[in-house]
């Protein structure tokens, strides 16, 4: 078999002698590169422009494949350091809002324990705060538990409240922890009162786990949204705190006549959180309070001795009343240290009569009220005194002559 060369041997000498042809012409023929490319109108050998056109291809071609190459790996190499970046900053946000929940939480506990100190200060004589621990979970025993117990000074049958209102009242005792038994329970109870109305009952929990107030006369003056407050009566808690407002007004279906009033709590009995034990039942008044009376108390006295002092002073130096029917060496020492001494007019003679003695400047009444009758007070007039009768001349007594014996 013969090879390509040698059977078409005429046809390869004449393109090789036409391809050396070609390239000799390109090599002799100059072409200008252009201005936007030299920028001098400089000439180049065709032979160049047309390895430049036939070599700038691929190369870019490489060199674009190469730059994709080298992007991707290093995007893959950032995109796992990014990775591990992120993965560590969401560790950091995880662990700051851990953070801001403890101290939003915090300061929120805070708040409640101001309140709750306040409210101390204001209504009650002595208190135990507590914190609410655990609850029964039961719809037929509504009781919760609280970490104070005997050793706190709690006992049973203390009040338990927060500055929203009544929450129940201890009902076993612990060494360190204690049971409350809460308003809306069935077997709680507590003496309320209506603040408008002033009708008295007795709260007590339903069924439903509401507080309501039994053993009320049906009257029309209740409505929805008064005021409940303690009366004090039970001994238990104090009087005048909150209990809640009236929800709703029913009829007792078992007696005619009276009705039931369910309360809504002012407390969040089920979101308790610290509450106050009430130890003592008797009110006080606030530190500055307490402060502003000792010192009104102290100038009230300053004040009374004072006075009590410029009253004898001023006593000492008055003079000496002459008292009536008393001898003279019995009557009050004067002050001869007075140099003016009060003169005082002579006794009258006749009290209950007019005398030029006891002539006093006559006062000027008050304007009677209209329709009032006029009461003359002028001084009684001076009575003329009785003339004595006129005595008439005796007639003379004739004279007998005596004889002479």
């Amino acid at each position: 078999m013969e090879s390509f060369f040698v059977r078409y041997r005429n046809l390869v000498v004449l393109l090789a002698l036409l391809v050396a042809q070609i390239l000799g012409l390109a090599m002799q023929v100059r072409r200008s590169s252009g201005a936007g490319q030299a920028g001098d109108g400089h000439n180049v050998q065709l032979i160049r422009l047309w390895a430049n056109s036939i070599v700038s291809p691929p190369e870019k071609a490489l060199h674009s494949s190469g730059s994709g190459i080298s992007g991707l790996w290093h995007n893959y190499v950032d995109l796992r350091h990014v990775r591990q970046q992120n993965a560590d900053l969401q560790k950091t946000v995880d662990r700051l809002r851990l953070e801001q929940a403890a101290l939003l939480e915090d300061a929120k506990q805070g708040q409640r324990l101001q309140a709750l100190l306040n409210f101390q200060q204001k209504y009650i004589y002595k208190t135990v705060a507590a914190q609410a621990i655990g609850s029964s979970g039961t719809d037929q025993s509504r009781v919760f538990y609280i970490d104070k117990g005997r050793a706190d000074g709690i006992d049973r049958d203390m009040a338990v409240i927060t500055p929203d209102g009544i929450v129940g009242k201890v009902r076993d005792v612990f060494p360190h922890n204690a049971q409350v038994l809460a308003i809306n329970d069935q077997s709680s109870g507590a003496g309320v009162i209506l603040e408008t109305t002033r009708i008295r009952g007795i709260l007590r929990g339903n069924g439903a786990g509401q507080p309501q107030i039994e053993d009320v006369i049906r009257d029309q003056r209740i409505k929805a949204g008064e005021n409940v407050l303690t009366a004090g009566g039970d001994q238990i808690f104090p009087r005048g705190l909150p209990v809640g407002v009236v929800d709703k007004v029913l009829n007792d279906p078992e007696r005619d006549g009276f009705v039931e009033v369910v309360v809504k709590p002012a407390a969040h009995l089920d979101q308790l959180d610290e509450v106050l034990v009430v130890t003592s039942t008797e009110p006080r008044f606030p530190p500055d309070q307490q402060q502003d009376i000792a010192t009104s108390e102290a100038l009230k006295g300053g004040a009374e001795a004072e006075q009590q002092k410029t009253s004898e002073g001023m006593a000492e130096k008055l003079p000496g009343l002459i008292v009536p029917n008393v001898p003279p060496d019995q009557q009050p020492l004067k002050d001869n240290s007075n140099p003016n001494p009060v003169a005082r007019p002579p006794a009258a003679l006749h009290p209950d009569r007019f005398t030029p003695g006891n002539a006093t400047t006559p006062t000027v009444p008050a304007a009677p009220e209209s329709g009032a009758p006029v009461i003359d007070q002028s001084p009684p007039k001076k009575k003329p005194a009785p003339k004595a009768p006129e005595s008439k001349p005796s007639a003379p007594t004739p004279v007998t002559p005596q004889r002479e014996n």
